[in-house]
C-alpha cells in the first residue's frame, strides 16, 4: 500500500472513530456507534501493517500477535459476566499503559530511531529534532507507567482483591510532589546523556516513580470514586495512546488517543459533578467503604426510626396498585443478574397500565454506564430509561419507587446533613414517592461507607434478600 493510500485511509479510520464516539453519547445509536469504531479500527489496522513503513517480513509477527490477542479477547467476550466489567475495562487500560511503556523503551533503544529515512537513505536527527524525540519517550513512558500500575490496582480493588478503604499516608501530597521533582530532574539528565548506557539510568528510575505513584494515586482514592478512577484511566490509556503514536511517528494513532483521552477526562468532570466533587479532591484521595458501624447517640446523621420490612407478596401488590413507577438500579441488580427479571416485571406492569420508568444516576455501579448496559443487555427499552436529572421532579407524582441494590445514590443524607461525606451530591430523591422499596440482602451501608436514612423514613418498605429471587417471587405474585 502507498503512502498516499495509507494516509486516506487513515483520515477514514478518524472520521468513523469521530462518528463512533457521537454514536455512543446516544442509546438508540450506540449500537451504529459501536460498528464505526469496529469498521474504524479494521481499516486502522489494515493501513497500518500493509502501509510503507511495515516490510514483509514482519508479517508473521504480526499476524501471530493478532491471532492471540484475538483469540483471548473473543474467550474473555464470552466468558466475562456483566459484573466483571469494570474491572476488565480497568484491566484493559493497564494493557494500553504497558504497550505504551515497551514501545517507548522499545524506540529508546532502537538505533534506527536517530535517523530519518529518506529517498533510501539514513539522515541523522538533528539536535532540536533528537531532543523532541526524546521529550515523546521520556513522557510516554511516564504516562504508560502511571496508566498501567494505577489500572492494575483499581482492578484489584473493583474485583474485590484490594479493599475499597482509602490509603492516607501521612504526608503523601508532598511525596508526591517529591517524586515529580525527582522525575523532572531525571528527565533533564536523560536529555543531555549522549548515549543509550548513560541514559538508561534516568529512565528505569523515572519508570520505576512512575509505576509507584499510579500504585499511590489510585489506593489514596476511596471505594465511592472508583467510577471516576474507571472514566480518569480510560483518559490516561488515550493519552498513553497518544504518546505511542509520537513515539512511532503514527498521525492516526495520535488522533486516536487524543479523542481517547479528552473524552475520558470530560467524563471524569461530568461524573465529578455528578457527586459533587473536584477532580482534585478525588485524585487527592477520596471517601471510601470506612466502617459501616453505628454512629454514636445523637450524631448528627444517626438515622432515627424503624424499619418497616415486607415480603414479595407485599412489595407486588404495592406494585399492582401503582399507576406509575419508577425503578432505580445498582450494583446489588448486576451482582445479582437480576436484570432480566427486572425486564419481565416491567413487561407485565406495562401490559397493566403502569407508566414505568427507570431513573440511572451517573455513578450508579462501578464504571460509567454500567446500569444502561445492563439494561441493554435485557433489552429495555431506551426510551424508558432517564438520567437522574430527567426523573427527581417526578418523585412526588411517583405511586412507587423501587431501589434495585442501590444505597449512596438515594442517600436523603447528601441534602439533609452537611455533615455527610456525600453532602451535597445529586441523588435521585425516591423518598419523594408515595412508598418506596428498598431491596438490599441486609442493613449494610453502602460502597461510601455512609449510613442511610431512607431506610427509615415512614413511607419506606425494605425487602431483604437476594434481589433476583426477591425479584422472580414479585412477578410469580403478578403473573398470579
Amino acid at each position: 500500500m502507498s503512502a498516499s493510500l495509507a494516509t486516506v485511509s487513515y483520515i477514514g479510520a478518524t472520521i468513523l472513530f469521530i462518528l463512533s464516539l457521537g454514536g455512543l453519547s446516544n442509546q438508540e445509536s450506540s449500537r451504529r456507534g459501536n460498528l464505526f469504531g469496529m469498521i474504524g479500527m479494521a481499516i486502522a489496522v489494515l493501513a497500518t501493517v500493509l502501509g510503507p513503513k511495515v516490510g514483509s517480513s514482519g508479517y508473521a509477527w504480526i499476524i501471530g500477535s493478532m491471532v492471540v490477542g484475538g483469540a483471548i479477547g473473543l474467550y474473555l467476550a464470552k466468558t466475562v459476566q456483566m459484573t466483571q466489567m469494570p474491572e476488565l475495562v480497568a484491566f484493559m487500560h493497564s494493557m494500553v499503559g504497558l504497550a505504551a511503556m515497551l514501545v517507548g523503551y522499545a524506540t529508546f533503544i532502537d538505533p534506527a530511531s536517530s535517523f530519518h529515512l529518506i529517498d533510501g537513505k539514513n539522515i541523522p536527527l538533528t539536535h532540536a529534532e533528537e531532543a523532541i524525540h526524546k521529550i515523546e519517550i521520556y513522557i510516554g513512558v511516564l504516562i504508560g507507567a502511571v496508566t498501567l500500575s494505577g489500572s492494575v490496582i483499581a482492578f484489584g480493588k473493583l474485583s474485590g482483591r484490594i479493599g475499597g478503604n482509602p490509603m492516607l499516608l501521612p504526608g503523601r501530597h508532598w511525596m508526591n510532589l517529591a517524586g515529580l521533582l525527582v522525575v523532572i530532574y531525571f528527565g533533564g539528565v536523560f536529555l543531555n546523556s549522549h548515549n543509550i548506557g548513560e541514559a538508561m539510568t534516568p529512565v528505569i528510575v523515572m519508570t520505576a516513580i512512575a509505576l509507584l505513584f499510579g500504585i499511590h494515586m489510585v489506593m489514596a482514592i476511596g471505594g465511592a470514586d472508583m467510577p471516576v478512577v474507571v472514566s480518569m484511566l480510560n483518559s490516561y490509556s488515550g493519552w498513553a495512546a497518544a504518546a505511542t503514536g509520537f513515539m512511532l511517528s503514527n498521525d492516526l494513532l495520535i488522533v486516536i488517543g487524543a479523542l481517547v483521552g479528552s473524552s475520558g477526562a470530560i467524563l471524569s468532570y461530568i461524573m465529578c459533578n455528578a457527586m459533587n466533587r473536584s477532580f482534585i479532591s478525588v485524585i487527592a484521595g477520596g471517601f471510601g467503604t470506612a466502617s459501616a458501624a453505628p454512629k454514636p447517640a445523637g450524631g448528627a446523621a444517626q438515622p432515627a426510626g424503624e424499619v418497616v420490612p415486607v415480603n414479595a407478596t407485599e412489595a407486588a401488590e404495592l406494585l399492582r396498585e401503582a399507576k406509575s413507577v419508577i425503578i432505580v438500579p445498582g450494583y446489588g441488580m448486576a451482582v445479582a443478574q437480576a436484570q432480566h427479571t427486572v425486564f419481565e416485571i416491567t413487561k407485565v406492569l406495562r401490559d397493566k397500565g403502569v407508566n414505568v420508568r427507570f431513573g440511572i444516576h451517573p455513578v450508579a455501579g462501578r464504571m460509567p454506564g454500567h446500569m444502561n448496559v445492563l439494561l441493554a443487555e435485557a433489552k429495555v427499552p431506551y426510551d424508558i430509561v432517564f438520567e437522574m436529572d430527567e426523573l427527581n421532579d417526578d418523585f412526588p407524582a411517583t405511586d412507587v419507587a423501587i431501589v434495585i441494590g442501590a444505597n449512596d445514590i438515594v442517600n436523603p443524607a447528601a441534602q439533609d446533613d452537611p455533615t455527610s461525606p456525600i453532602a451535597g451530591m445529586p441523588v435521585l430523591e425516591v423518598w419523594k414517592a408515595k412508598t418506596s422499596i428498598v431491596m438490599k440482602r441486609s442493613m449494610a451501608s453502602g460502597y461510601a461507607g455512609v449510613d442511610n436514612p431512607l431506610f427509615y423514613k415512614e413511607n419506606n418498605r425494605m425487602l431483604f434478600g437476594d434481589a433476583k429471587k426477591m425479584l422472580d417471587e414479585v412477578l410469580t405474585v403478578l403473573r398470579s
